[in-house]
């Protein structure tokens, strides 16, 4: 039986939260600039993804990539997102915990599913695997990123200071779901 992702909307669930003391309504901001970014990127809007970043934002990719500062990022994601507007394969994103690590910074702990745009997730072919390293060799598409995005919040916004997008590639993380 296969879950069913919703294209254009994340997976609705509650993040932990821990750390500081922080109003709910900035855990809804976070909440809803993931959800942002996840239209983003299903979408491939350059300009949208972008605008969630402070100036001097360091990014890596899941592949280790590192881009330091806005103009870098800018010129990488608008050569490798573009083409992903055809693809038929796009992510969710649902957050897992926020580390408050002072009222204006979180750490922000994401799972990142890949799934058909018509909603079937494909991490699901690696759950209850005892060795998925085939299947991952198989169907690199289906691997799920782990991100951590790094925020501050300033001027009442929250945007990217720092992120790591990783993928998933240790046994029992991937093939227990």
């Amino acid at each position: 039986m296969s879950a069913k992702a919703t294209a254009s909307t994340p997976a609705a669930s509650t993040p932990t939260v821990i750390g500081v003391p922080a109003p709910q309504e900035d855990v809804d901001a976070i909440v809803a600039f993931v959800a942002g970014v996840q239209h983003a990127q299903q979408n491939a809007l350059p300009d949208a993804f972008l605008g969630g970043f402070r100036e001097d934002a360091i990014w890596t990719t899941a592949h280790g990539r590192r881009l330091t500062g806005l103009p870098e990022i800018s010129a990488f994601t608008r050569k490798v997102l573009p083409p992903q507007a055809d693809s038929p394969v796009t992510a969710t994103y649902t957050v897992d915990l926020i580390l408050f690590v002072r009222p204006d910074i979180a750490a922000v702990k994401i799972r990142q599913r890949p799934a058909t745009r018509d909603g079937v997730y494909l991490d699901e072919i690696f759950h209850g695997q005892e060795d998925p390293s085939a299947l991952v060799a198989a169907h690199p598409e289906a691997v799920p990123g782990t991100p951590t995005y790094f925020l501050a919040k300033d001027d009442g916004v929250w945007r990217i200071a720092a992120a790591q997008n990783t993928q998933v590639l240790d046994v029992e993380t991937l093939t227990a779901g």
